[in-house]
């Protein structure tokens, strides 16, 4: 099965890495959701939340206020200006 080689940083600070099935988020343009295979994209991060279900574990979910979001060959670096992993997020 295919997926995703997911990263998640913040300007000062890592936030979160690994394998995930899809990645949600929103950006400047409205939501995006991503799945392995997806074609290259490179967009403004919005601020909200970001969703990730990883390969194994319940779904994260990450606070941003703004950044961007870089899609290639099934890699996504997601680099926000701050970024929060919420208390819910368990994995």
């Amino acid at each position: 099965m295919a997926e995703l080689d997911v990263e998640v940083v913040a300007a000062d600070h890592f936030v979160w890495s690994g394998a995930a099935k899809v990645v949600n988020a929103r950006t400047s343009d409205g939501a995006i959701g991503i799945l392995p295979g997806h074609a290259p994209v490179l967009a403004i991060l919005a601020e909200g939340e970001l969703s990730i279900e990883p390969v194994t574990g319940s779904r994260i979910h990450v606070t941003v206020d703004g950044g961007f979001f870089s899609v290639d060959n099934d890699r996504v670096v997601i680099v926000a200006d701050n970024a929060q992993l919420n208390d819910s997020a368990a994995a």
